[in-house]
Formats: structure tokens, sequence, C-alpha cells
């Protein structure tokens, strides 16, 4: 940090010139060296919970030969310690499973005081899948970033095109869900243009998606009879994806059906009118490859109204078929489960 030029210590040298004040310091400006303020925490590290897999250590103070060292907390989030047998650890922090342990333990010692120490967190985990060298489920053993997780995961595939190395990740559709909610991440922004803002941290359970850039696809979701993916070809239209999907649902809303084009973050939007289609008083709408489709239960006047609910279906689709893991408090049937 610079500072700003201050009197001198050494001897002044005579001169016929008046000695200068000193500038009054600029407003809120504080050239003094200080500590800067610690970076807020995240929730889940405010209040940093036990779960199966993590391994304390455990031991009674005042009692020889009672210390248990890399005990792991089972599958079912359970761990015994002396006689204090299957107690759920599960969901606690240190100090409420510590708590736990001196009641259980207060039936066999006097006045229990039980020391747990955390030996490895490997509970907390979050997925990254999808045009990246390293898919998979990773731990957390410190706070991440979504640029540090890409980096733990290899980086994006890439590939030769011509004599150029190209990524193969469509940033445009590429996704971060939490608590089965997209979050509001701009990877186009962050990798293309160094926006540093759209680095956010991730959280126990995120979801980092990369999606493929050379996939061709169309995404049909809602009330269609077998929701999930259909083919592009060159003249793929609303009503034939629709149909290669088994039709509408007795319950489709099908005056008003909603293409989703582009980024999931910006995307561009368009309302087809499906009755009309099918009684010939419009043309087909012609699609584009990574459009979704969405076809809702009622009627809505702009397309901002069921927007958000059919980005959401797209992304959960993604996150069920390829973990296997319930969105939020329900089971999202997937389109991509066959």
């Amino acid at each position: 940090m610079l500072l700003a030029p201050g009197p001198c210590l050494l001897p002044a040298a005579e001169s016929d010139s008046p000695p200068k004040t000193p500038l009054p310091p600029t407003g809120g400006t504080n050239l003094s060296l200080s500590v800067p303020a610690p970076i807020k925490r995240a929730a889940w590290q405010e209040r940093l919970t036990l779960g199966p897999g993590d391994v304390i250590n455990l031991s009674l103070f005042d009692v020889p030969d009672s210390a248990r060292t890399e005990v792991p907390i089972g599958p079912d989030g359970r761990v015994s310690f002396l006689q204090a047998r299957d107690i759920m650890a599960a969901g606690l922090t240190i100090d409420e499973l510590r708590a736990k342990m001196d009641e259980a333990l207060s039936k066999f010692y006097q006045n229990p005081r039980t020391i747990i120490t955390p030996s490895a967190f490997r509970s907390k985990k979050y997925f990254v899948l999808g045009a990246v060298v390293n898919r998979g489920v990773y731990t957390f053993d410190r706070p991440l970033s979504v640029i540090e997780a890409l980096a733990r995961a290899g980086g994006v595939e890439t590939g030769l095109y011509g004599r150029d190395t190209v990524d193969l990740a469509d940033l445009a559709h590429s996704f971060l869900v939490r608590n089965g909610q997209r979050v509001p991440v701009d990877f186009e922004r962050l990798f293309h243009q160094g926006d540093l803002s759209q680095n956010v941290p991730l959280e126990p359970d995120d979801f980092l998606y990369f999606a493929l850039a050379s996939a061709n696809e169309i995404y049909v979701l809602g009330q269609v009879a077998s929701p999930g993916v259909a083919a592009f070809l060159p003249r793929t239209s609303a009503m034939s994806v629709i149909a290669a999907r088994g039709g509408f649902t007795p319950e489709a809303f099908r005056s008003r059906v909603l293409v989703v084009r582009g980024s999931v973050l910006h995307p561009q939007t368009f309302v087809v009118d499906a009755a009309a289609i099918l009684s010939a008083k419009k043309p087909d709408f012609k699609l584009q490859a990574k459009d979704i489709v969405y076809v809702g239960t009622s009627p809505w006047v702009k397309a901002e109204e069921v927007l958000d609910t059919a980005v959401t279906a797209f992304v959960q689709g993604f996150v069920v078929n390829t973990t296997g893991r319930k969105v939020g408090e329900h089971w999202i049937t997937s389109p991509w489960i066959k």
C-alpha cells in the first residue's frame, strides 16, 4: 500500500521559504495500516454440523484410558463412545453432541465432561458434473468458490477444432443449483469477461453442471406424456417434439406453449399457440438446438409468469438424473430417466 508522504524525520536544512503546513487527511481516507474486516461466513459455516463419514476424537476429562481416536460417524449418522451407545450425531454441532454425550454418560459417571475434537470433515459434499475433466462428488475441506471447484475438477473439457483447442462446455446453458433452485450465476461473464462478482461461494449439496457444447437436443417439459429429451433435426418443430414425447396430457394448456432459447440466465422467450397450429390456423414453430419447450397447466398472459418454472424444471431434471437426489422436499420425476 502506498503511504502519503509525511514530514521528514531528519533535521531540515536552513531555507528562506516558510515551513509547509501538512495537509489534513482527505475525507474518509485512512492511511494507517489496519487489519481488513473478516469476510462474513455462510450460514452452514456459522453452524457447522456433523454428518455420516465425519471422524472425531473423544475422551472423558480426568478419566484415564477413556480416549478414543479416529471414531467415524456411521452411515446412519450415529456414533458410540464408552457406555453411550448409538448417539445420533448427524445434524448436531460439536457442542450439541458433547451435551448429548454428557447426558448419556451421566448414568455411569459423576459429572462427566466429554471432550470432542474433529479429526476429519467428510460429510459436506458438492457435485461437479458435465463437460469437466473429472466429474464426481467432492468433499469440502475448506470454503470453495465456483472457480476453485472447477479447478479441482480439472477444468472444462477441451477438444480440437481444426488446429485450435476449444472448450467443450456451453457456458450459456451451464448452471449452479442449490436446494432445488437455480443460483443466478452468469458463467459467461465469469469465465469470458473475468467478472469475479459471479464467483460465488459454494455450499454443501450444491450441484455445478457444465453443459456440453456439442449436445444438439431439445428439452420437452411440463404437461406432456413423457417429459424428456427430443433429438434436434434440421426441421424440428414445437409440435413434432411434443408428439415425440407422447403428446399433451389432459391438463395441458395448449393455447400458450412457452419456448425458452439461449442462456438460462438471460433467455429469449417465444409463445406458441399449439391449439391454432393443430387446427391449421397457424404454421408450426421451428425450433433450434437446446431450446426448452414447456407446456403449462393453467392460463397465463406473460412469458415471465412461467419462465422461472420452465427453467427450474430444466435444471432440476439434470440434478435428479445425474445424482438420483431429491430436490427440495420432494422427489422430482426426471425427464431424463428412461
